[in-house]
């Protein structure tokens, strides 16, 4: 692992921590003597099969940048996002047979998760989700929530 400040090559791991699925490891560099955090993710070949029937390969920036909207101008920090989306990305390892996944699973996990945890994200990524056609549809569903 090459040092951010330095370049060099020589470092050593002074702390590890483990989650469900990413590895973060501190680090010292053996020359300089800073130290940076890396992270370490299982990447595992996943399909998604799409609305239309095409397949892609499974995109976490994807999950990411959805939530993140959802969660903008809410009151969450970038590593409770960072944590939302990993639990959300394990979940949809977990759920997937055959390393393939339907792309409307995907946004139900999603969906559940933000549920859970903030209720207008919930609305917002809904909103865009399942394509609202009028205020009938947004107002059924904010009365679901009550």
């Amino acid at each position: 692992m090459q040092c951010p400040y330095c370049n060099s090559g020589d470092s050593k791991v002074t702390n590890k921590r483990d989650s469900e699925s990413i590895t973060r490891r501190r680090r010292e560099c053996l020359k300089c003597g800073r130290r940076f955090s890396t992270y370490e993710r299982v990447e595992l070949e996943l399909s998604v099969i799409k609305k239309d029937g095409k397949r892609q390969g499974f995109n976490r920036a994807k999950v990411y940048e959805g939530v993140v909207k959802s969660l903008e101008k809410r009151p969450f920090t970038g590593l409770q996002i960072e944590e939302i989306v990993n639990d959300i990305e394990a979940r949809i390892h977990r759920v997937a047979k055959d390393k393939d996944i339907a792309s409307s699973k995907i946004g139900e996990i999603v969906m559940a998760k933000l549920k859970k945890i903030d209720k207008v994200a919930y609305i917002r990524f809904a909103s865009v989700y399942r394509d609202f056609a009028d205020l009938d549809d947004f107002t059924k569903e904010l009365r679901g929530l009550k």
